[in-house]
């Protein structure tokens, strides 16, 4: 329905830094970094049923995720764990829908999420779309991920945390130390940034770096 004014609705959201980002068609210029920490650091897994004394964020999720990933990917590229880090921007602006309800809806909510996660991607430097072998392998991080909270925070047995979400592929609790314990809002902002700006400054310096010489070997 039309505002007030007989304007059209208004499909933008006022983030903190300033910007206005149209979630019809967002523009890679109206996303920061910041306003992705900040916003995920506030948005609960789980819709908030998971256990302690704070919300497990989207935020800590995400640096689980990416955190699984290297440990699955070993020698992965900085480009592919910023990717990993980033799977679930969006939710800064849609938030964070749980599966079951995504089942009852109809493509709007994916094709929304599809154009803010390439607005987001193409801001950072990466591709769009990104070739279907990475996708793969951050939704595999993304599936042990869910195990691990859904057996640590949210509740589920291990029989039921198995049927719906697999095996964690040969990661145990033990290498996640930390990241299973929820994060204050404010902790999980700082630490999201930090990684980011690891893994994007690697990621430039690689995309700028000369390629390496090729060894010649036998007599020229």
């Amino acid at each position: 329905m039309p505002d007030k004014a007989g304007a059209p609705p208004r499909a933008w959201q006022r983030m903190l830094s300033g910007r206005r980002l149209d979630l019809l068609d967002p523009s890679p210029l109206d996303i920061e970094v910041e306003d992705i920490a900040h916003g995920l650091a506030r948005v609960a897994r789980w819709n908030g049923q998971t256990v302690g004394d704070h919300a497990f964020s989207v935020a800590q999720h995400s640096l689980l995720v990416q955190r699984i990933f290297q440990l699955q990917q070993l020698g992965a590229s900085a480009r592919d764990g910023l990717a990993a880090l980033l799977h679930d921007a969006p939710e800064y602006v849609i938030g964070d829908m749980i599966s079951p309800f995504k089942s009852v809806l109809d493509g709007a909510y994916k094709a929304v999420e599809r154009r803010l996660l390439a607005a987001v991607h193409l801001r950072f430097g990466l591709p769009a779309e990104l070739p279907e072998p990475v996708l793969r392998r951050i939704k595999k991080a993304d599936q042990v991920s869910a195990y691990w909270e859904a057996v640590r925070l949210a509740g589920f047995a291990e029989a039921e945390a198995l049927r719906f979400f697999g095996r964690p592929g040969g990661i145990g609790s033990d290498q996640l130390a930390g990241f299973l314990d929820p994060w204050p809002a404010k902790e999980a902002e700082s630490r999201y940034l930090a990684s980011f700006e690891v893994l994007a400054g690697k990621a430039e310096a690689a995309q700028h770096s000369p390629p390496k010489a090729e060894k010649r070997t036998g007599r020229p």
